[in-house]
């Protein structure tokens, strides 16, 4: 970026931080109920007031409409995606008193996109960097099961998303105001090599101003043009990243790893100083100062679905590190949380403590 674009940027940066502070301390003079709670010109809603203008994680990526399996072959609608899910469950270590949630992404201007804002919004998670384009739709799936693993089926190739960056100045304006920003592979995968451009720019810029950067490679074949294109994009956003979440699996089957430790190294060498290899049921590898750890998982007999797995476990392990929490003691925390959603339908799963993040619809 140039200096001129990087000052225009900064320009923008700071004139919707003001808008969105005044925003959403801004009451309704009209209420007389007592709620303490913020009113939300913008959705209509009394939610949990910010008590900073800063967020405590921005997830950027492809938020979708899923259909998942039901009863007497009826199907469930609802919302989902792998950087939604793992903020979603980040939610229940969090404290929404210490900043807010914010999803980063691009929707359509359709009534489907209109019910992923509504869900956001009722679940506390902050939709102001959610870009709404005209004539445009959000990514669908159906998801079938098959002995506790999942199938999926996608219709996504004009999704809203696959242009999530094309505003770079607001991208890297929703970075800076946060203390962690989180993404995926698939975040990166579905961008056109331009978006992806924009993307890693964005952060490395804040990168450099001591952002906390977590990375999932979650490497989808099917999303790349090509693995060699995975592999050099994967590596790049490695290379920036300050917490590398990676599956053991996905990086045997794309780079050749014989065991979750040469994917630490190899991540390690790349410039990221913590990596835990997630690694189904076997133990979950941990590279932090420089030691190599392992971290035991407890075996689930039969898993109903393990949908949000790898994304729960992310979840739960970021918060832990956000609230001071070790390498080990959020990994253990990820494999308690992962443990706990594997036994449900779904990706989307409620849990203890996410209650506090909830925004109740008010009449108006």
């Amino acid at each position: 970026m140039t200096e001129t674009a990087t000052n225009l940027a900064d320009q923008r940066c700071d004139s919707v931080l003001r808008f969105n502070f005044k925003t959403v301390q801004t009451g309704d003079e009209n209420d007389s109920s007592g709620s303490t709670g913020m009113w939300d010109r913008r959705t209509g809603r009394r939610g949990v007031p910010r008590m900073t203008s800063s967020s405590q994680i921005v997830a950027i990526g492809e938020c979708m409409i899923e259909m998942a399996p039901g009863s007497e072959g009826q199907w469930r609608l609802g919302v989902a995606g792998d950087t939604l899910n793992t903020l979603w469950y980040a939610r229940s270590h969090l404290d929404p008193d210490l900043g807010a949630l914010d999803y980063f992404t691009a929707l359509g201007d359709d009534s489907f996109s209109d019910r992923i804002v509504a869900f956001l919004d009722a679940n506390g998670i902050a939709t102001d960097n959610i870009a709404r384009l005209s004539g445009r739709r959000p990514g669908l799936y159906f998801i079938e099961q098959h002995n506790g693993d999942r199938r999926f089926a996608y219709w996504r190739d004009a999704s809203a998303a696959r242009r999530l960056a094309e505003d770079e100045a607001r991208l890297r304006c929703a970075l800076e105001n946060a203390r962690a920003i989180y993404l995926s592979g698939i975040s990166l995968a579905i961008l056109p090599p331009e978006g992806r451009e924009a993307l890693l720019r964005a952060l490395e810029a804040v990168r450099s101003k001591g952002r906390i950067i977590a990375f999932d490679p979650n490497i989808r074949p099917i999303l790349w043009e090509s693995m060699d294109a995975a592999r050099e994009t994967v590596m790049k956003a490695a290379a920036l990243a300050t917490i590398v979440l990676p599956s053991f699996d996905d990086e045997a089957a794309c780079f050749g790893d014989v065991d979750p430790r040469e994917t630490t190294r190899r991540y390690r060498r790349a410039g990221c100083l913590e990596v835990a290899v997630k690694n189904g049921q076997q133990p979950v590898t941990v590279l932090a100062d420089e030691v190599v750890t392992s971290v035991e998982v407890a075996v689930v007999d039969k898993p109903v679905d393990a949908t949000a797995a790898g994304d729960s476990f992310n979840g739960a392990y970021l918060a832990t590190r956000l609230t001071g929490g070790a390498p080990n003691e959020a990994a253990q925390a990820g494999c308690r949380m992962a443990e706990k959603v594997v036994a449900h339908h779904g990706a989307l799963i409620r849990m203890p403590g996410m209650e506090r993040w909830e925004r109740p619809p008010v009449d108006l």
